[in-house]
């Protein structure tokens, strides 16, 4: 009976975060980290950094396989597929039916959209001062951090923001090689490196064999899971890397057009959850409903499989004294990354005049120091974005 009142539970908090979430990847973290680590304490500060990290690495949706990812550490593998379905499934149904129904409604430039944009910045402004503060303590994180501010902003590519982590590692193992840390993780990770081998077996198995499938087979079917699947293989860098991807794969072959990809663009940028739902709407548009459930199906189904795959070695090295340090210096990177995707493109995005600056700065206190619940800011904010809109 308590496995199965933390389950409901797990369900009950990530599917609340699909349909809160709005902003981003990077936005996700922030509320992640605000109803995981602050308000829950799932786990402990170290912990989500480390899977942070973690997910940087891997190819496709990052928010998304941390939020995998801390289903597992609470319940195993069915509490990590309980909390993806509760963080996608919001969007996902919206953009079916949207593909469905409303292909032609001009969402993306609704007044509530800017709010909700707005929302992401006082979320995502508030987790990086958490995580700055036991991150980057000393001045020889802070000067980790900068260097990956810097690097990530000038040169805004999935490789950068890899090798400024890589980069990272090798410095924080230099300059902390003999430094025990006084934070153990209390998070755990119950899977098997026998099933974990299986998983990534079947990730490499399934990356190689279906390409080879849809060139001997006329099902479109398969062909439409092949190229969905590979999307989510083969794509560093989230949601938004994946879009003009996703793009080049399916309107020059005519299987949608560029009109109805854009009216799902607009979409996918006004409902919370991880952009990566889009393939929904796109699947939905080619093949109705059923296709829509087997493109998310197809995007997600890489990143579940690798983060489930690697979680046990993970747990293992993090826990090795001899790369503790590197894991100091990448964590104190991962703040930087945060703060460079802080700026853009989510300020530069969101905050367009003075009067934005003043409904961030209020809806930043009503996080940080009313202790509002983000349920109340999101609402605030698409409140107050419409009512922006008819100034």
């Amino acid at each position: 009976m308590n496995r199965l009142k933390q389950l409901v539970e797990i369900l009950m908090v990530s599917t609340r975060l699909g349909l809160t979430s709005f902003g981003g990847p990077v936005a996700h973290l922030g509320y992640f980290h605000d109803e995981y680590v602050r308000r829950r304490k799932w786990l402990d500060e170290r912990s989500y950094a480390d899977l942070v990290a973690l997910c940087q690495f891997l190819p496709g949706p990052a928010s998304s396989q941390v939020g995998i990812g801390i289903g597992v550490m609470r319940a195993g593998i069915l509490g990590g597929l309980i909390s993806f379905v509760g963080f996608t499934l919001p969007s996902v149904l919206v953009l079916i039916v949207f593909a469905l129904f409303a292909q032609n409604f001009g969402i993306g430039e609704a007044g509530f959209i800017q709010g909700l944009k707005i929302v992401a910045v006082a979320v995502v402004a508030h987790a990086i001062l958490g995580m700055a503060q036991k991150l980057t303590p000393d001045l020889k994180r802070k000067a980790i951090a900068l260097f990956a501010l810097v690097g990530t902003l000038l040169w805004p590519t999935a490789f950068t923001q890899v090798g400024v982590i890589v980069i990272a590692g090798f410095v924080g193992y230099w300059m902390y090689k003999q430094t025990q840390s006084d934070e153990e993780s209390t998070a755990p990770f119950p899977i098997s490196r026998r099933f974990a081998s299986l998983c990534l077996t079947v990730f490499f198995g399934l990356l190689l064999g279906l390409p080879l499938l849809s060139s001997v087979t006329s099902m479109s079917w398969i062909t439409m899971f092949d190229s969905f699947y590979r999307a989510g293989s083969l794509v560093f860098g989230g949601g938004h890397v994946v879009l003009p991807l996703l793009e080049r794969e399916f309107v020059p072959t005519g299987w949608i057009s560029e009109e109805a990809f854009l009216a799902g663009y607009g979409a996918a940028q006004a409902v919370p959850g991880p952009l990566f739902t889009f393939a929904a709407y796109i699947g939905a548009v080619m093949n109705g409903w059923s296709g829509g459930i087997l493109a998310t199906i197809a995007i997600f189904l890489p990143a579940f499989l690798l983060i489930v795959g690697v979680l046990p070695f993970w747990n293992t090295l993090r826990r090795n004294s001899t790369i503790k340090g590197a894991l100091m210096g990448v964590n104190a990177a991962v703040v930087g990354i945060l703060i460079s995707a802080f700026y853009h493109p989510i300020w530069t995005s969101s905050i367009l005049a003075p009067l934005d600056f003043a409904f961030a700065a209020i809806l930043f206190s009503m996080l940080v120091y009313w202790k509002l619940p983000p349920w109340i800011i999101v609402l605030t904010g698409a409140i107050g974005g419409s009512l922006l809109a008819l100034l």
